[in-house]
């Protein structure tokens, strides 16, 4: 039987969800029971995720594996997921630092395993949802679903302040959200409106080829394009939208923090690409340079503040800020090598990022602190640790021949095709990049070793067998998608044609009627 008359994307997605109902079943006092059960579900999802990827042709026009089954018939909600190359790329990288994630939490999490690992196996269940999702409905369904597990991750096993970081974080997602759906149904009901029917209202595929024909109206273009910005804004995050993701990494646990960084954060980025500017390509005309704006006092504004910052979480929070400021710089200048750059960028930086996390959470475990100040020296005492850490710091700032360097460049060549202004003011913001970070790898591993961590003696050991394992799955990808990176790009090439495609029909709405 072809792989196409099987429901792949279903198995990949729920496959989360069978092993959190299985480990539901199981006694509490079995913790490593558990643990291994929620490690074999997710690699069973990666492994799934893996033959839908070798399966994938990135040729072949349009969606792959869609399965459609009616949900909702008077409204014409449905249940249809299916995969294009932008969404098969980020699903394989959501189930491959699911799988790391649940191992290098093995360790960390000694407290309520069971409810910890049932969390983590429904958010992944949401994220795979929502690179999945063809209806806007069930997106927004996948969308909310990925609220409630990292509430709980956070609240629960999280440090001191974890209330406070919970509670914000959720708030500001939830303003974003609800503005969202409002634009949705609105979407929905002006699409009746014109067909005279409900059916395939929320289908993505109907949308969009209708956002190329007919179009919506300028009015419900401003209004939708804002509400889903918020939303995704809130997501990636852009300035000033961005106050909530320091305060939830730094009262994350270390699972989390890689999970919010690495995939979290992608949402935004994705709904951007897949929703807000084919179905509302004029107003993303509209909005574009106030959000290029955005995206370049993010870049400035995040190297700056992790500059100074003195908790090795916060300084690598304030970097995702500045680095996935060149995502959405790449998307919203409508360029081809820009776009190419910001989806090759979500995946990098999912990478780099998640594997910092996982660096700070090994040392954090052994000195239950993560003050800068307060390290130095720790190459002597523990060299394979300081390479590992040196290897990820140098990817993260852009080293040529690491993947890093590949998205940041492809954006400014995008970039300074469109303003070369723009990219200059861009690459300078690359050397901020590299200050922060090896000024703090300098601090924190070079010299003599410091009084604190003279006093921890024995505990302060090298890398263990289970850290270096989650380590070297991201660190091969980053060397191969830095030498190799048409592996990304052949993939994606098709969604970034069908987006610039429909961009190129957009045109700037005058906003005069609708502001006098």
């Amino acid at each position: 039987m072809e792989l196409s008359n099987l429901p792949l994307i279903s198995a990949i997605t729920f496959t989360p969800l069978v092993g959190a109902i299985v480990i539901a079943f199981l006694p509490r006092t079995a913790a490593q029971a558990i643990r291994r059960a929620a490690l074999a579900t997710s690699l069973i999802a990666f492994a799934l995720s893996l033959v839908m990827l070798v399966d994938f042709n990135p040729t072949r026009p349009g969606f792959s594996l869609v399965e459609t089954v009616d949900w909702i018939p008077v409204f014409g909600i449905q249940y249809k997921v299916g995969v294009d190359g932008l969404s098969a790329v980020l699903v394989v990288l959501t189930t491959t630092l699911s799988w790391i994630s649940i191992l290098a939490s093995f360790g960390p999490i000694q407290e309520r395993v069971k409810e910890f690992m049932i969390s983590f196996l429904i958010l992944e269940v949401g994220l795979i949802g929502v690179f999945v999702a063809l209806d806007l409905f069930l997106f927004y369904v996948f969308w909310e679903v990925v609220l409630v597990p990292m509430y709980l991750i956070i609240g629960i096993w999280g440090g001191s302040n974890r209330i406070y970081a919970t509670i914000k974080f959720v708030l500001y997602t939830l303003v974003g959200s609800l503005l969202m759906l409002v634009a949705i149904l609105a979407t929905a009901y002006s699409y009746a409106s014109a067909t005279g029917s409900w059916a395939h209202a929320f289908d993505f595929e109907y949308l969009r080829s209708f956002a190329g024909t007919i179009g919506f109206t300028d009015g419900l273009q401003l209004f939708a394009f804002l509400a889903f910005f918020l939303a995704f804004a809130i997501k990636v995050p852009m300035f000033p939208f961005h106050t909530w993701l320091p305060d939830a990494h730094v009262e994350a646990p270390t699972a989390g923090s890689v999970i919010l960084a690495a995939i979290m954060l992608k949402l935004g980025a994705y709904g951007f690409i897949r929703f807000a500017v084919p179905l509302f390509p004029d107003a993303a005309h509209t909005f574009a340079v106030p959000i290029i704006v955005l995206s370049l006092i993010a870049i400035i504004y995040g190297a700056i503040v992790a500059l100074v910052q003195p908790d090795l979480k916060k300084l690598i929070a304030y970097s995702s800020v500045s680095h996935m400021g060149f995502v959405t710089l790449g998307i919203f200048i409508f360029q081809e090598q820009g776009l190419q750059g910001a989806i090759l960028q979500m995946v990098n930086h999912g990478l780099i990022t998640g594997a910092l996390f996982l660096l700070v959470g090994v040392i954090y475990e052994r000195t239950h602190d993560r003050t800068i100040a307060r390290m130095g020296g720790l190459a002597g005492r523990t060299p394979v640790y300081a390479a590992a850490f040196g290897f990820f710091v140098f990817a993260s700032a852009g080293l040529p021949g690491l993947s890093g360097f590949v998205g940041e460049f492809l954006v400014l060549v995008g970039t300074f095709a469109t303003s070369p202004w723009i990219a200059a003011v861009a690459t300078m913001c690359m050397i901020l990049a590299a200050a922060y970070l090896l000024w703090m790898f300098q601090r924190v591993f070079t010299g003599e070793l410091s009084e604190f961590l003279s006093g921890l003696g024995h505990h302060l050991s090298d890398v263990r067998p289970v850290e270096i394992i989650t380590l070297v799955p991201l660190g091969t990808l980053i060397v191969v998608f830095g030498l190799f990176p048409g592996l990304v790009l052949t993939l994606v090439q098709g969604t970034v044609d069908s987006v610039l495609l429909g961009a190129a029909q957009g045109s700037p709405i005058a906003l005069y009627p609708f502001v006098r």
